[in-house]
C-alpha cells in the first residue's frame, strides 16, 4: 500500500499531528502525480479577492535538490525528502484579476458590475507597493499551510524552511522579479518522528476585546 492510498484522517487529527519533520527516508520517492495532487489541494487556499498570490517551484529529483542544497544552507532534508516546494509570493497578483473574475462571470458566479467594483478596489490597493509585498507574503503563507495540512492528511511529512539565501535562490533559478521567495517546504516520508515540542497556554497568546 502506498502512502497516497492510506485512509484519510479527520481534520482535527491532521491539525494536531502535523509537526516539522527533519529526517526523511531518502529511498522513498513521491511521483509527479503525488505532488500535483497536493498542489491541486493547495490551490483551494483562500486569498484576497481570490487573486491567488502564489507560485510554486518544485524541486523533484536528485540533481535539482542537490543544486538547491547550498542555497538552503546545507539542510539535509533538502536532499533526503522526496521533493522541496518553494512557495513564492506574487507581487503583481493584481494582474490575475481579469483571468479570475472572467472565469467567475462565465460560470455565472459574478457580474460585470461586481468586476468593476472589485477592479477599483484592487487598483487602489496595488498603488501601495508595501501592500503588494505584504499581500504576497500573507496570502502565499496561507497556501503554504494548506500544502502542509494536505500532505499530513495524505500521510506525508513536511517541514517549512525560512532559512535559505533568497538572493542566491532568485539568481540561481532565474526567478522573475514579480515573485518573492517566502519559504521552502520539504515533503516526503519521515525516517524519524519530529522532535516533540510544547505550545504556550492559549491565554498567553489571546486577547479578548
Amino acid at each position: 500500500m502506498t502512502i497516497s492510498a492510506t485512509k484519510a484522517k479527520d481534520f482535527f487529527t491532521v491539525a494536531k499531528e502535523r509537526a516539522s519533520v527533519r529526517l526523511y527516508d531518502k529511498n522513498f520517492k513521491m511521483s509527479k502525480d503525488d505532488i500535483e495532487e497536493l498542489l491541486e489541494l493547495t490551490m483551494h487556499a483562500p486569498s484576497a479577492w481570490n487573486l491567488q498570490h502564489w507560485h510554486f517551484m518544485v524541486f523533484h529529483g536528485d540533481d535539482v535538490q542537490q543544486k538547491l542544497l547550498p542555497i538552503a544552507y546545507n539542510q539535509q532534508q533538502v536532499v533526503d525528502a522526496s521533493a522541496v516546494i518553494a512557495v513564492l509570493g506574487d507581487l503583481e497578483a493584481n494582474k490575475n484579476f481579469d483571468l479570475v473574475i472572467d472565469m467567475d462571470i462565465q460560470a455565472g458566479m459574478a457580474t460585470n458590475e461586481v468586476k468593476e467594483t472589485l477592479g477599483r478596489q484592487i487598483a487602489g490597493a496595488y498603488e501601495n507597493k508595501q501592500y503588494a509585498r505584504d499581500a504576497a507574503f500573507s496570502n502565499a503563507s496561507l497556501a503554504a499551510m494548506q500544502l502542509m495540512l494536505a500532505a499530513q492528511a495524505k500521510g506525508y511529512s513536511t517541514v517549512a524552511m525560512g532559512g535559505f539565501n533568497s538572493e542566491a535562490f532568485m539568481k540561481e533559478f532565474s526567478v522573475s522579479s514579480r515573485y518573492v521567495p517566502v519559504m521552502l517546504i520539504a515533503v516526503g516520508k519521515a525516517a524519524a518522528p519530529a522532535r516533540p515540542t510544547q505550545r504556550l497556554d492559549i491565554n498567553q497568546l489571546t486577547t479578548w476585546v
